[in-house]
């Protein structure tokens, strides 16, 4: 096999020792435009499952990494000045030119021919003339360029600036250094890679690099360091730099691009590493990724019959890992660029901060911290439990919480969710059942699906009203079935359909509309909400007004039927969300064009209902906090939005996300809305003394305690948890070890709530085990004593 690798980088060589190794007869061609000697970026960091793969794959060269890895547990974290540190993380780092220097060495035992200081011949070419060309030309790939239709990449430009640097100062553990200046925050991201120096990337929002004047700098070409700035980074973190020098290697401001692509091989070509994606440094190292990339991809060449079947196998091997990986990144790098946002945070409560901060990527949990370093978790729920004057032990979850002049048993939430069962409007036993078993089940608040306000603004014909007397008799009776478990709360979600309504039953049809039986639909423009769907009749200011009676008239309907909480839902492209986005907001009155015009009818909706509504009954909004699509909504758009219903009185902020347009491209992911609870509360809701509910794919007690404890919001919703156990709020408080007024069991239950056992007990297994062998050379057996397996 004839291999091309365009690229001698770390990803490009490994690739080529490894591949050279597993089948000697291989003839493999490295290009590399630069000379052996150069390369950019200081410092290497890898996880102990990449390591664990080199060695795996070549002990002797794992052998010859270890010996100048630098290793550390501890992650300082400085608050201007002030130094908290969490330990039990383990890391290894080393010097990226030694790496490199390792890496040609091992080629050049291998006989491979490296080709240093030439750029590779044309790609058409090489795919001609090779049977598999290697794409390791880094972030700005050429041969991605060139087939981009086939590769399909998608070039997502951050919106911070950082310049990577290094410093002669050996730390002795990871460091984050974060600076409040006139200008804004800004953060140093530094770590060892060996004994004569350290890592040390300064980064900020590009507005405060702006404000701090880095913009006027000269223009610096290929191979030079912007040494102006890296002057003016030095004098503001001399303290941290305790009297060491920066150091630079081509060293210049620039903004972090995440590459993802459709696909990563086109024919016989492959992108390897950087090439076909990106992972923002604050999570680890590119060429940790490239290198799992080229041992990937070695092994399915091995294992595969053809190079189109080892191309097919590598992809779907590593998408998902390489995915999963992206998502905890951007989770991390949207939490350094808005790292301003949490100045509060740091000067009030330094303990909550570090949290924040170590589970930013939501991969470090609560519970996988207290295993880490027992002692600062201990800290961060002593201090949780503070704030809420109550009980350390108790897990953050079922701490109370006083949501407006309501007090909730625990934080546990049952998000709304449609079941489309109603006839005519009228809940049912099947409703009786559904939320009266998660109240019983310890949820501290349980909300009803949307509950519309007129037959027109349904959803569906399964849909559940607060219209009529009868659906508001049959409301009452769930909500005293409820009311039966010790402290549990019931509200009520209340909601117009706009333009998705007059649709099938999920099951036989989501969002399609009725062939029969089905409803004028309307909204705030005459725009459909996606191909199929019906054409709104854009709603009239008298429409408008009758609306906002139907919503007051429901109102005081829930009252009535001792409802505790009801929420207001503007968002998932119903009516009142529609208003809000501009993706379904045409309108050329005041309720149309600016945000603020946008506002004006859901304002006017919660002004209403807030009037009649029991003052000592909180009232919720909520919110889509991004359209997720181009030209929609956005979570800066959210914070706003959010801001004026809390200016109106709103009690608590329910953020949720999407469903406003069909073409929509959410970045699902687990706790996948929860930064956007975490910017509402910063900014707008915990100033304010208002509640934040947190939702979507939040499945775990651990990812709930992880969430509050970090302060990115004061309840957590979950819907399909609740779906697959009723009793999931009881079940966590046993598996807690948890027994107290958060959870109270109710008394028939109370006999289920330690685990039923699943297997016996009482098997005594020997330590020992009697083994008996027949020599082949003797014709006599022999006894001998081996410790047995055990557990």
């Amino acid at each position: 096999m004839k291999i091309a690798v365009i690229g001698g980088g770390p990803a490009g060589l490994y690739f080529a020792a490894l591949a050279q190794q597993l089948d000697p007869t291989r003839e493999i061609t490295v290009w590399e435009r630069n000379a052996p000697q150069d390369t950019f970026g200081f410092g290497v960091v890898f996880s102990d499952e990449t390591l664990g793969g080199i060695e795996n794959a070549d002990t002797g060269f794992y052998a010859t990494m270890e010996a100048e890895f630098a290793r550390w547990s501890d992650i300082d974290i400085h608050l201007d000045g002030e130094r908290h540190t969490v330990g039990g993380q383990g890391f290894a780092a080393m010097n990226r030119h030694r790496l490199l220097a390792l890496l040609q060495q091992r080629c050049h035992e291998l006989g491979i021919d490296v080709r240093y200081r030439t750029p590779a011949p044309d790609v058409d070419d090489l795919r001609a003339q090779y049977d598999l060309v290697v794409a390791c030309d880094g972030i700005n790939s050429a041969v991605r360029a060139r087939y981009a239709d086939d590769f399909a990449p998608d070039l997502d430009v951050r919106h911070s600036k950082y310049m990577w640097l290094a410093t002669d100062r050996v730390f002795e553990a990871f460091q984050f250094f974060v600076r409040q200046t006139p200008w804004g925050t800004m953060q140093v991201h530094g770590y060892p890679y060996g004994d004569d120096g350290s890592t040390f990337i300064v980064e900020m929002h590009e507005d405060v690099w702006a404000k701090a004047g880095f913009d006027t700098g000269e223009v610096f070409g290929p191979g030079e360091s912007d040494d102006q700035a890296i002057a003016r980074v030095s004098s503001l973190f001399a303290q941290e730099l305790d009297g060491a020098a920066l150091l630079a290697n081509n060293s210049k401001w620039l903004n972090f691009t995440t590459v993802r692509c459709g696909h990563w091989s086109t024919g016989n070509v492959v992108l390897l590493g950087d090439a076909a994606h990106t992972a923002h440094f604050s999570i680890g190292s590119g060429t940790k990724l490239a290198m799992e990339d080229a041992l990937a991809l070695v092994a399915c060449l091995h294992e595969q019959p053809s190079v189109d079947a080892a191309l097919q196998a590598y992809e779907t091997e590593r998408r998902p890992v390489v995915e999963s990986t992206q998502r905890a990144a951007q989770a991390s790098l949207e939490w350094f660029e808005n790292l301003g946002v949490y100045a509060a945070q740091a000067a009030d409560d330094p303990v909550e901060f570090c949290f924040n901060l170590i589970t930013r990527s939501r991969r470090i949990t609560f519970d996988n911290l207290r295993t880490r370093d027992p002692a600062f978790a201990a800290r961060v729920q002593e201090r949780f439990a503070t704030g809420c004057a109550g009980d350390p032990s108790v897990p953050a979850m079922f701490q109370p919480l006083r949501l407006g002049g309501l007090e909730l048993r625990n934080r546990v939430v049952v998000s709304a969710m449609d079941m489309y069962s109603a006839v005519d409007g009228v809940p049912g036993d099947f409703h009786l059942a559904h939320l009266g078993s998660k109240a019983l089940g310890g949820a501290g608040l349980v909300m009803t699906e949307m509950v519309c306000v007129s037959p027109q603004a349904r959803i569906t014909p399964g849909c559940a009203g607060l219209y009529t007397q009868e659906q508001e008799d049959a409301w009452r009776r769930v909500v005293d079935l409820a009311h039966t478990s010790p402290g549990a709360r019931i509200g009520v979600q209340l909601g117009h359909s706009g333009r998705k309504g007059s649709t099938k039953v999920m099951w036989e049809g989501i969002d399609d509309p009725l062939t029969e039986g089905g409803w004028d639909v309307t909204g705030p423009s005459a725009l459909p909400y996606g191909p199929g769907s019906l054409v709104p009749r854009e709603l009239t200011r008298a429409d408008l007004a009758a609306i906002v009676e139907d919503f007051t008239a429901c109102a005081r309907r829930a009252a009535a039927a001792g409802f505790d909480v009801l929420e207001l839902h503007c968002a998932h492209g119903y009516l009142l969300s529609s208003f809000l986005s501009p993706l379904s907001n045409r309108r050329q009155d005041a309720y149309g064009g600016s945000a603020a015009n946008r506002l004006r009818f859901p304002l006017e909706v919660f002004d209403a209902v807030r009037a009649v509504w029991p003052a000592d009954r909180p009232l919720l909004v909520r919110l889509s906090a991004t359209d997720w699509v181009p030209g929609g909504n956005t979570v800066d758009d959210a914070v706003a939005i959010a801001a004026a219903f809390v200016e109106h009185g709103a009690d608590g902020i329910d953020v949720s996300s999407g469903q406003v347009a069909k073409e929509e491209k959410p970045a699902f992911g687990r706790s996948y809305q929860t930064p956007f609870a975490d910017r509402i509360r910063h900014e707008v809701a915990g100033p304010a003394g208002v509640a934040v509910i947190a939702v979507g794919a939040i499945s775990s007690y651990d990812d709930v305690n992880s969430i509050l404890l970090a302060g990115r919001a004061d309840l957590c919703a979950l819907g399909r948890t609740h779906l697959y156990d009723p009793q999931w709020t009881l079940h966590a408080a046993a598996e807690q070890d948890y027994r107290g007024p958060g959870a109270p069991w109710p008394l028939p239950f109370a006999a289920g709530r330690r685990r039923p056992p699943s297997a016996r007990t009482d098997a005594v297994r020997p330590r020992l085990q009697l083994l008996r062998a027949t020599r082949p050379e003797e014709d006599r057996t022999h006894l001998r004593w081996r410790p047995a397996l055990t557990g």
